[in-house]
């Protein structure tokens, strides 16, 4: 193990993938549909062209945060507090999403494998919720973070994402989530938005101490 890399951290590096993955959002609500369409084997392959962009997102997010370290504690504080407000915001739109007037949750894809690569590489909410996930967990080990911990961290991510996926998997061809979700899809996505305003809520309340001391 790379020196002052330690357990918690390499854990919270997991988590921020996992949540990342599991915290409903655009390809949540993506990955859903799918499932509720065509079920599982589908869905499975949507999340192996989504990975790709999981793997891309995660990099350039360690990058964010990592080189706050070196950059100072301050574009880390301001970082955080940027990424949180965005995640209040969007958090807020799907909190007070309506239904479309046509009632379309998704469009069915002809070939699941090859829209989840094109939806994970150029979501651009993907990269701003990306800094956000791990800016919120890893704000802790800010002091101890180091380039020499990137490929330990983003392997650590990657068994978070890998993880997520197989939970997802496994549920969303269930007739029970299929049917579920055919029914309640806009309060699916209203509690996706709270769930991001409580890591928006996380990520501005770790961002502020360090913010104010400098007042």
């Amino acid at each position: 193990m790379t020196p002052g890399l330690s357990l918690g951290l390499l854990l919270a590096s997991a988590l921020a993938g996992a949540a990342y993955t599991l915290a409903p959002g655009p390809a949540f609500l993506a990955l859903l549909g799918i499932g509720a369409s065509k079920g599982r084997r589908a869905g499975a392959a949507f999340l192996c062209g989504h990975f790709a962009g999981d793997v891309l997102w995660a990099s350039l997010s360690l990058t964010a945060v990592i080189g706050a370290r070196t950059i100072g504690t301050l574009f880390f504080d301001l970082l955080g507090l940027l990424c949180g407000t965005y995640l209040c915001w969007l958090g807020f739109k799907s909190a007070t999403a309506r239904r479309g007037a046509d009632g379309a949750i998704t469009t069915e894809p002809r070939r699941a494998l090859l829209r989840g690569l094109a939806f994970g590489l150029s979501n651009p909410k993907a990269y701003p919720v990306a800094v956000a996930m791990f800016t919120a967990l890893l704000a802790q080990y800010a002091r101890t973070l180091s380039w020499s911990a990137f490929p330990s961290l983003l392997a650590a991510a990657c068994v978070g994402f890998i993880t997520a996926d197989i939970i997802l998997v496994s549920v969303i061809g269930a007739g029970v989530v299929r049917r579920f979700y055919r029914r309640h899809a806009l309060w699916v996505t209203r509690v996706s938005g709270v769930l991001f305003l409580g890591f928006g809520a996380h990520a501005i309340a770790t961002a502020s101490p360090g913010l104010w001391r400098r007042l």
